[in-house]
């Protein structure tokens, strides 16, 4: 996006049908995330499971780390039959949100202080489940309207994954604290039902993509196997090197970094506020309602600087954001269970996140080619959260052995390289490849 739009222009792009169903889509992309990761948490260490155990857990979050190896099939596989109708977009998020009430269901069934491995089983379903509905609707925000509203549709997709965050996050620790954990589960199996609704009222983009059922028929079935290999999993990797040469490298590089100190620390969130002292009902007070607010402010902070001043300076201020905020979850550490100090660091990390969410989401469309969307924003979304979801396995450990203070300032530190990638991209190729 070349030209520069006034505040107003900006503000007015919020009322595209498209962007604004987007608030509906990103709540069905959100829901599951918290309940197998800092949710999930929060209920192992209520029912005792131990630091170093639950840090594992977040091992399970990796799935939406490797969903690229099977984005290929959901980029130009036609499902068949009923969910076929529907489109190749609709239909395959129709079956993951399936997948994931399933999942939510058998979690909400299932006891961990009596059978930990049916916890890990349905967690995994879950977590799947998502990140192929994730590698769905990410083709479909991108397909939908226009490069220069993908910040607009970044923005109300996070606004949409912050309120179902909300829900999954603040309205499970309600529930559980008032009922039980069980009840929590099945009441988020039941709001998986926006989305499904939603699929059915949305209509399906028109982008020529081409798939394994439309190949040559006059070719021999595996010559037709071999061009769908070629053009659903080869080309799109060769594509995004041609268009970009060596550097393309660097970007992979800053993707997988961006996020380090926040993936790092997720899933140790909810144990660090009920180890320091604080309820369920004041952490989804504080922690999830309040700090929805923020986010929600600091996502649509985020898709105005984009629609105003491009991508490469938000982008280095939400680097730099994301990396800062970290050092006072140390600072609480240290000062213990201080409210006003929780609604501070709550306050800042939240601000934080949700400018750096929008125009990183942003970022990640805008070095997409259109006729392998999903493919490409899978790998990039893979690259984006697999090196934190990785470390994240390992925080329990740091944890028990260093203490949360020195975790939290580790994990701030560790968002030093994307800092620096940033600063470099920038000067390499004087903006060119940070803008939209």
């Amino acid at each position: 996006m070349d030209t520069q739009h006034t505040w107003k222009e900006a503000f007015l792009s919020y009322k595209h049908p498209r962007v604004l169903g987007m608030l509906f889509l990103g709540f069905s992309a959100g829901l599951p995330f918290l309940l197998v990761f800092s949710t999930l948490s929060a209920w192992l260490r209520d029912e005792g499971v131990s630091l170093a155990v639950i840090g594992f857990f977040g091992w399970i979050g990796m799935t939406y780390s490797i969903k690229v190896f099977w984005a290929p099939v959901v980029d130009h596989i036609r499902l068949p039959r009923f969910l076929g109708r529907l489109g190749r977009r609709r239909s395959w998020i129709l079956l993951a949100q399936l997948g994931i009430v399933s999942g939510l269901v058998g979690m909400a069934l299932s006891d961990p202080s009596v059978n930990l491995h049916a916890i890990i089983a349905f967690a995994f379903l879950v977590a799947f489940s998502s990140a192929t509905q994730d590698i769905a609707l990410d083709a479909y925000r991108i397909e939908a309207v226009e490069t220069e509203l993908q910040g607009n549709m970044a923005t109300t997709y996070q606004l949409g994954y912050r309120l179902a965050l909300l829900v999954a996050g603040g309205g499970a620790l309600f529930i559980a604290d008032f009922w039980n954990w069980s009840a929590a589960y099945f009441s988020m199996a039941a709001c998986m039902m926006v989305g499904v609704i939603t699929i059915f009222i949305i209509r399906e983009p028109q982008v020529g993509q081409e798939t394994l059922q439309n190949a040559p028929q006059e070719e021999a079935l595996g010559k037709r196997i071999t061009h769908w290999f070629y053009r659903s999993v080869v080309a799109p990797f060769h594509d995004f090197f041609q268009r970009y040469g060596w550097t393309a490298l660097t970007i992979l590089l800053l993707i997988g970094l961006y996020r380090l100190p926040d993936l790092a620390m997720g899933i140790m969130a909810n144990p660090f506020y009920l180890d320091l002292g604080f309820t369920k009902t004041e952490i989804a007070q504080i922690v999830k309602v309040y700090g929805f607010v923020m986010t929600v402010l600091g996502a649509t902070i985020g898709g105005l600087a984009v629609v105003r001043f491009g991508i490469a300076a938000p982008l280095l201020l939400g680097a730099i954001l994301i990396s800062a905020s970290n050092l006072l979850f140390a600072w609480l550490a240290i000062k213990g269970a201080d409210t006003n100090f929780l609604v501070l660091t709550i306050s800042a990390d939240n601000l934080s996140s949700g400018i750096a969410g929008s125009v990183f989401i942003a970022y990640l469309s805008s070095l997409t080619n259109t006729a392998y969307t999903a493919t490409q924003y899978a790998l990039f979304s893979s690259l984006m959260t697999l090196p934190g979801k990785f470390l994240s396995g390992f925080s329990g450990l740091v944890v028990e052995s260093q203490g949360f203070a020195i975790f939290f300032t580790l994990t701030a530190f560790l968002g030093l390289p994307a800092i620096l990638l940033v600063i470099y991209l920038i000067k390499k190729t004087k903006n060119q490849l940070l803008k939209i």
